[in-house]
């Protein structure tokens, strides 16, 4: 029986804003609405997201990602990462009726570096209004080399790639001592580039950026390995990884079976939860690399359709994941989160407690309470 994080029924992160919190971030962003009367609204919104996964049974629960507009910008403008400003000249996002739109490009035209954290009041928040564990999400470093492409990271700022990765490391491990020397245990590490890079569309872009897709791969597991090794004593730091998500649209479609070995070899986290709700991330075959003191959370659970799966579905999949991986080191989650940014989920909020819920009822099922 799992006692601690990640739990045999767990989420990844993000959670549908309700209404009022969109209205009020669109009013701040308009003026009309201040600092103050916003965090007011966040916590009265973190207050009852918080009490629903409680309600549902979860032994995990975040804040919904509520006080942030998107999941990544709030951390990377923080450490000197713009985002969202300009749009890529190679990555799109797919949708199932073939429409296409344009990702972000990230930039650093300046030194990366941590001056305090933007996590550890929001942890503080949340630590004291939960019995349960409270996990804390952060977009992965690796997202910012992908997103940049072969110009979105400065000459005048970095002149080699090596001396880039060595400030990004130090931002991070900055980040995970405050957090926890806050008291924080839980922390999640939402990594999307290496599973792309499976994706053989990826690895004509990577090359047409002058890249071998391989290198690119090792160099991210490196330093996601790094940023693992220095996390803080008694800290549960696990990754989740999907192929980017926009509302019902996605950025690359490929099972993990080029980027498994790296994955789950070099970069050491205690747990991996993993986008599996569609064919397009292929069987479970690639779990056979990961190594035996590590925990699988497989992401059965679709946030981009509504239909809910049945109990007894997701019991065969994961009997079938359970021929690679021993079911004792077998977890279950949503492939990803409900609502990455506040404009477009893709389901409602009952669809998401429906959901949340199945996922706590089937782990009962499957491992007991």
């Amino acid at each position: 029986m799992r006692d601690g994080p990640p739990f045999r029924a767990d989420h990844v992160g993000s959670l549908i804003r309700p209404p009022d919190l969109v209205r009020a971030r669109q009013a701040l962003a308009e003026g009309r609405l201040g600092e103050a009367e916003l965090a007011g609204i966040e916590d009265r919104s973190v207050r009852e997201i918080v009490a629903m996964q409680e309600g549902i049974g979860l032994k995990s629960v975040t804040d919904g990602e509520y006080r942030r507009e998107y999941y990544l910008t709030s951390f990377f403008n923080s450490i000197g990462v713009a985002l969202l400003q300009r749009q890529s000249r190679d990555l799109f996002y797919e949708t199932a009726d073939g429409t296409r739109v344009a990702g972000s490009r990230a930039e650093v035209d300046a030194k990366v570096g941590w001056t305090h954290s933007i996590n550890v009041g929001a942890f503080a928040f949340l630590a004291a209004t939960t019995r349960a564990t409270p996990k804390v999400t952060i977009p992965a470093p690796t997202q910012i080399h992908f997103f940049a492409g072969s110009d979105g990271i400065s000459r005048a700022a970095y002149a080699d790639e090596e001396t880039f990765w060595d400030d990004i490391v130090a931002a991070y491990h900055a980040e995970l001592r405050a957090l926890g020397a806050a008291g924080c245990r839980y922390v999640q590490l939402d990594e999307t580039s290496m599973p792309k890079l499976a994706d053989p569309a990826i690895q004509e872009i990577v090359a047409r950026r002058g890249q071998d897709w391989r290198q690119v791969l090792a160099t991210y597991g490196t330093v996601m390995g790094r940023i693992i090794a220095g996390k803080p004593a008694g800290m549960t730091l696990v990754v989740h990884h999907c192929r980017g998500n926009h509302g019902t649209g996605w950025q690359a479609q490929a099972g993990y079976d080029a980027v498994a070995e790296v994955m789950f070899g070099a970069v050491g986290a205690a747990g991996y939860f993993l986008e599996y709700d569609s064919p397009r991330a292929g069987d479970f075959s690639p779990l056979r690399f990961l190594p035996r003191d590590r925990i699988a959370v497989l992401g059965l659970v679709s946030t981009k359709e509504q239909r809910l799966e049945p109990v007894d579905e997701l019991k065969r999949r994961i009997e079938a994941a359970a021929r690679y991986v021993d079911i004792d080191r077998l977890c279950l989650s949503p492939q990803c989160g409900f609502s990455s940014n506040v404009w477009r989920p893709a389901l409602t909020r009952d669809d998401q407690m429906r959901k949340l819920e199945r996922i706590v009822e089937t782990a009962a099922a499957v491992w007991g309470a």
